[in-house]
Order: structure tokens, then sequence, then C-alpha cells
């Protein structure tokens, strides 16, 4: 087998979180009097975190002091409301079940509140993932490698023995800022032309791909 381990991104590689995102973000601007957004706005806000979404949401030049007010309304709403529409992504779960069956071990990754990563994968990946890390103190958002090596920390295994999976320009630099193999994939939040021209050498279009893939001698 390529790898001893697999580890994913959340927001558009395993789970699409779009939907209940943009509510969020839409709750908010509406509450301080902002135009909203749709779904193909949202695609390109998401992958570096939340309060990043509300930058990219709110009217340029809107002040950093509002943006600290916003960001609590988001974090109550999404709370409340963060699990409407939101699912794995077809596929997913079998390709996950998969790996763990020939023995690879897996991991999730996010710029989500640790707290909030630890809850979805119980939520939508019970007993799939052996680690999951999100952003929380000593663990910078990606992408910087914080996340990744502490997965790795985890689960005693070094950079060569894994590799990264995501769907962002946000997630390829991770990996190369680990210093690990990746795989990047269509189905998310970005689109394959943009994925090549951020330095994805290949965009892979569905599980069964990634499956093939890391599963082949």
């Amino acid at each position: 087998m390529r790898y001893k381990a697999v580890i994913f991104d959340m927001d558009g590689t395993t789970l699409d979180t779009l939907e209940d995102l943009l509510g969020a973000l839409n709750h908010t601007l509406g509450r301080f009097g902002f135009p909203l957004h749709d779904l193909r706005e949202m695609r390109g806000y998401v992958g570096n975190g939340i309060r990043r979404q509300i930058e990219c949401g709110a009217p340029a030049g809107t002040p950093p002091e509002t943006i600290d007010r916003m960001l609590p309304v988001f974090m109550e709403y999404y709370k409340a409301h963060g699990a409407e529409h939101t699912h794995p992504y077809a596929g997913i779960p079998e390709l996950i079940a998969g790996l763990r069956a020939r023995g690879i071990r897996t991991a999730i990754v996010s710029n989500k509140a640790d707290v909030a990563v630890r809850k979805l994968t119980e939520v939508y990946f019970p007993g799939l993932f052996e680690v999951s890390v999100g952003e929380k103190e000593g663990v910078r958002k990606k992408p910087a490698p914080d996340s990744v090596f502490e997965v790795l920390r985890t689960m005693g295994l070094s950079v060569s023995d894994a590799v990264y999976v995501g769907d962002s320009e946000v997630d390829i630099q991770t990996a190369d800022n680990a210093g690990m193999d990746r795989i990047i994939v269509g189905w998310g939040f970005r689109d394959r032309e943009d994925l090549l021209r951020d330095g994805a050498d290949r965009v892979f279009g569905t599980p069964g791909e990634v499956e093939e893939y890391l599963l082949g001698e």
C-alpha cells in the first residue's frame, strides 16, 4: 500500500457544509444591514476559517472592530443551525471505511474550531476517524501545517507515512508546507481549473478514483 495513513480536510472534502455556512453568514450580514450572498459566492469564501469567511462576505473596507462584533453572531447562529443541510459527500463514508478495512489509518483536520471538528466527526463519521484536529491554542490554522503535524504526532507517524486529501488552494499549501504528498479533489468548493492553476498536479473527480489510487500497487 502507498501510505499508512490518510489525513482528510473536512469542509468541501468529506462534508458538504456550504449551505449551512451560507445561512450563518447571511444571518450575520442581515443583522448588520449588509448585502447577502449566494452559494456560488460562498464557495470562494470557505477554507481559511470563520473570521475570513465573514471578512470576505462583508462589504470591502468593513472595519476590523465590526468583524469582531460579527463573529459571535455567526458562531451563535451556526452552533444552533450548522447541521440542517450538512451531509457527507456521496461515497466518502464508504471510502473511509474501505481504507480502514485495508489497515490504513484515517484522520481529519479543519480550520474550524477544534470542538466543532470533533462534534461533526462524531455525528457524521462515527468510528471512522482515529484522530480529528481543528483550530485551537497552539495549533495555527491551515495553510500552516500545525494540524497535520498534530495528527502525525498523535498517531506516531512521520510525514512520509501519510497523504493529505483536500479540495482547495489552502489544502495544496497545507500539504506543501508540511512536506507531504497530497491528493486534491474536485467535488468540493473549488473549480478544477482553479485547482490546477493553484498547483494541483491532478484533480480527482470521485471518491472511487481516490480509493483506486490509494489501494493500487
